[in-house]
Order: structure tokens, then sequence, then C-alpha cells
């Protein structure tokens, strides 16, 4: 019995899947049959290659990727990507072999990607901010076989004395120094390549965030072309749009939209860097109807552009953000600014996709990240393991969707429970079933026996008019174990001084939530996806 009812609820899960995709235009005009077939063809493939194969079939010529050299379309995505995963595997990149990629977003990033996953051999997405002694670590510890970098990396890879076979991505106009060969050389000497199919799908590689130590490689093995239905059930993404890609693609955020927009056939639009006016041109310019940011992105074009930034951005009518905790202060001004079009996703590196909150529930609710999508599992737990139903009660946040994580690549599978893989995150329900997150259970402070998160004082305080960032952390204390520091941006010329934000705390949270210190600095350390890195701030000796 309980067979049959685990095999009702896969049909129910798979048809439920296919409607959303057939909604957004990923499977429109095609048979139930074609549509199954389309997604076994992951299997084989992969999901990035087998969405790519299906969009080359389907818009041959429509560009895939515009980056500051133009654009590429399907097709030419297609036999590029073949030919460079035909002279990877002449110089010697085999199946299963780890290759390791540290680039910013652009074509090259992407066909590296695609060449690989042809091959079958796995990717470790590198983080371009990474120091030489962090990427040495990384890639020893990772197995890394080749390494293919930008050539504004070359000094930090050379530091690494790696020795790895390179081959470089993106390169400057102008005379080159000898060096390794570019990815355009090699995609340019196999003029008639063979297409190749890998005996295995590859696997990606990505980087936990690392704010509080080295950071983890964890597995992503994506099996099942359902995949996208986790995203599109709450994100209402159409097929042939053009996305402006913000986010880093080494990070999740980045890389699950490059996947989804090649399987929805959408026209990606990405820049190496992030600079606020060439984002709004680009969306202008290409009428961009989806942006994909982290929230400092999200943050520093509302400074830039203030109540302005509704005209440039008329075309856009889904801003997904994701990365890092979206505050309840920059929601309602997104909003107040942009109108309804802000999704806020929360998801992990193990688990993609765990919750989206929709524009509705984010003006009800700021600062939630609003409900799992009807093919994800979310559930939370306490200490004991008892499932947390209530309202207001925190507990560990467990998820689980289409995407399968096998464990992090050092042998450590990670918390499960009941088949979902922990984030690490704590998380409670509001009265409406929404879902918020206090924080990271390792970021927890406790003073005088109380438990504090980090995240409650920080949205308090980033509501100050006088405020334009700021993080709190703890830091031991000899009569409390710890204490609250808190470290915030002034706006320029605002004289805000420390006592002031003391008072403003006072007068909202409980004693024990109040900072004991307040340190006024230019900026808060976060990574590329806005997370703080609150290692850093618990250093940092305030004394002169």
């Amino acid at each position: 019995m309980n067979g049959f009812s685990h095999a009702v609820r896969r049909s129910a899960h798979t048809a439920h899947g296919l409607r959303v995709m057939a909604r957004a235009g990923m499977i429109q005009g095609l048979a139930i049959g074609r549509a199954l077939g389309a997604l076994k063809e992951v299997r084989r493939w992969g999901p990035l290659v087998s969405a790519l194969r299906h969009s080359t079939r389907n818009r041959p010529d429509a560009p895939a990727v515009v980056d500051e050299l133009g654009p590429v379309s399907y097709r030419e995505l297609d036999l590029r990507s073949t030919a460079l995963a035909s002279a990877l595997h002449a110089r010697g990149l085999h199946p299963g072999a780890t290759a390791a990629v540290l680039c910013r977003d652009h074509r090259w990033m992407v066909e590296s990607l695609l060449a690989c996953a042809k091959l079958g051999a796995d990717v470790l997405l590198l983080n371009t901010g990474f120091a030489a002694p962090q990427l040495a670590d990384v890639l020893e510890r990772e197995g890394a076989a080749v390494l293919i970098h930008d050539e504004e990396f070359a000094d930090v890879v050379a530091h690494t004395r790696n020795g790895l076979p390179r081959y470089l991505g993106w390169t400057e106009p102008g005379v080159a120094e000898p060096g390794p060969p570019t990815l355009e050389e090699l995609i340019t000497e196999r003029s008639d390549p063979k297409v190749l199919i890998p005996p295995r799908p590859s696997n990606v590689v990505l980087l936990t965030s690392g704010t509080t130590g080295l950071p983890k490689g964890a597995k992503r093995e994506i099996r099942s072309g359902l995949t996208a239905a986790d995203f599109l059930d709450r994100i209402p993404l159409r097929a042939q749009e053009t996305t402006f890609i913000g986010a880093p693609l080494f990070h999740a955020v980045g890389f699950s939209q490059l996947s989804l927009g090649f399987a929805l056939g959408s026209t990606l639009v990405m820049h190496r860097r992030f600079n606020v006016d060439s984002l709004v041109h680009a969306v202008r310019e290409h009428r961009c109807s989806a942006l994909v940011l982290v929230p400092t992105m999200l943050q520093r074009l509302l400074d830039h552009h203030g109540e302005k930034l509704s005209a440039p951005l008329e075309s856009v009518r889904v801003l997904l953000v994701s990365g890092s905790p979206l505050s309840p202060a920059l929601s309602e001004r997104a909003q107040q600014t942009l109108g309804n079009v802000l999704f806020n996703l929360y998801g992990s590196t193990e688990a993609a996709v765990v919750s989206v909150a929709t524009p509705a529930e984010l003006r009800t609710a700021p600062g939630t990240v609003g409900r799992a999508p009807r093919t994800c599992a979310l559930r939370l737990y306490d200490e004991d393991g008892a499932e947390i139903t209530k309202q207001g009660v925190s507990g560990r946040v467990f998820a689980g969707g289409a995407l399968s994580f096998s464990g992090y690549t050092d042998g450590n599978t990670g918390e499960v429970r009941s088949g979902l893989v922990g984030t690490g995150d704590l998380g409670h329900y509001d009265e409406n079933g929404l879902l918020f997150i206090d924080g990271r259970a390792d970021d927890m402070i406790i003073s005088g026996g109380e438990n504090v998160f980090p995240s409650e004082v920080e949205n308090l305080i980033a509501r100050h008019y006088q405020v334009k960032d700021v993080a709190v952390v703890g830091v031991p204390d000899r009569d409390f174990g710890q204490r609250l520091r808190a470290f915030v941006v002034p706006i320029p010329g605002s004289g805000l001084v420390p006592d002031e934000i003391t008072e403003y705390v006072r007068a909202s949270l409980a004693r024990h939530k109040i900072p004991r210190e307040v340190i006024l600095v230019d900026q808060v350390p976060r990574n590329a996806t806005g997370k703080i890195l609150r290692r850093v701030l618990t250093d940092h000796d305030p004394q002169p």
C-alpha cells in the first residue's frame, strides 16, 4: 500500500511539474509523450546541455547569450561548445575528471560549462574573489585536473604554483604575452568536431559561501527535467523572454538561472562586472523582462537612481533576488519604487529552491521568503528532531526538490532528516504560514542565557533613516558569555552618532538585544552575493 501511495504521489508530482512547465511555454505544443522524452534526455546529457539542445532545435538563430562582445546564437553556442569539448578531450580532459573554472560572466564561461558537460567532466565553479592561498587549497582538495581562468586572474593563479594545465577565457585586446592557449584558439582549431555523448552526466561542484571559514564543495546531481518546475511554480518566468543575470554564474543563484534560461529558450544578457549604469542601459536596450540580482545589487540600484529607477526598468516584470537575506526595509523600498515585480527566492547550495515569496506576500510580510513550491518539500525541526508547525517557533530548515544533493566533496553528507537536506538556517512560520529566516544556526548569539538572532537587530537598525548598511555580531563577554556589537555604515553627511543607534534599538527591542557597542564603519564586508562576512567582523579590534 505504501508503494502504491508513493507511486500515486510521484505521478501527481510529475503531472503538476509538466503543467507548470507548459504554462511557462517550455513544452508548449508538445505531446505528453514527447515532453516526457525531453525530460529523459536530462539523464543522458545533464540539465545544461539538454536545455541547450532543446532550444537549439526550436530557436537555432535566436540569441542565447549577450555579453559585452555581442550576441551568440543557440546554434553557435552549441557548435562552439562542441568544438571546445573536442579540443579539451584531445588535450587529456576525460569523463569523470574535474575542470576548475575561474571566470566572470561571459560567453567563454558558459562555453566552458557546456563543453565539460558534453565530455562528462565535472565542473568546479570557483569564486572570483579568491586569494592565492584559498584558491590553491580548493584546487588541491577538489582534485582539479585542468584550470580555465580569465586573463585577469593570471597573477593569482601563478602564486598558487599548482602546475595544472591552464586555458584562458576572457582576454584583454592587445598583444598578448606567450602564455596558456585561449579557449577561442581551442574552438577555432576544431573546424569539424564530432558530437560527443558522455558516458555519464557531468556533475557541478558549487562552493558554499565560506563566510565563517574555508568554503566546502557541494556536488549537485540533477537527473530530472522537473527541476525547472521548482523555480517556475512560484516565479512567472516565460519562454523566449530576455533576462539580465546580474548574479555571478559561479554561485548557485546565477548558475541555476543560466540553466533555467536555456530551458526556456530565453536570451540571457550578462556583464563581467556589476555596474549600475551599464545594467540599466542593457535592460533598456534589450527590453529585459526579467532581472536576477543579489540584494546588495538591488540596494545599489536604488541608491543610485532612487525613484527614477522605475522608468528605465519599465520592461521588467520579474525582479528576482536571492543569494543573501532581503531585509524588510529594502523589500519595501523596492516595491514602492518598482511596483509588484519583486520575488524573493530562498535557496541554498545544497537545496537549490526552498521557498519563494511573491510580490503580494512581500507587501503583507516584508522580508519573508514565502512558501515552498508545490514541487518541493519544506519542514522545520526542533533540536529533538520533532517537526515544528506552530507559528513563531524557530527551528532548523530542511528542504528537498528535484535537485539531488549527493553530499560534500569531503565525504560529509551534511544533516539529513526524512530525505530532506538541512540548509544550516533557522526559521519560523508566521500566522499565515509564511516562512521567515532567523539566521544561520552558527550565527545565533547567546547573551546572558538569551538567544539573539543578528538579523532581527540588523533589520531594525536598517530602517533608521541615517543608516546605509549594518551588521551585528556576537563577541566574547566575561559576564554575559557574548555581547552584541553593531557595525553601522552611516549615510554620508548624516552626522549619525553611535548613541542614536543604541537608543533606537532600546525603544523597540528587549534589553538583551541592544548592542553594547556601535562602531561606525565605511562598509560592511560581504561576499559576491551580499552575505555578511561575520568572521571578519568578529576578528575586528575596535580599539585604536
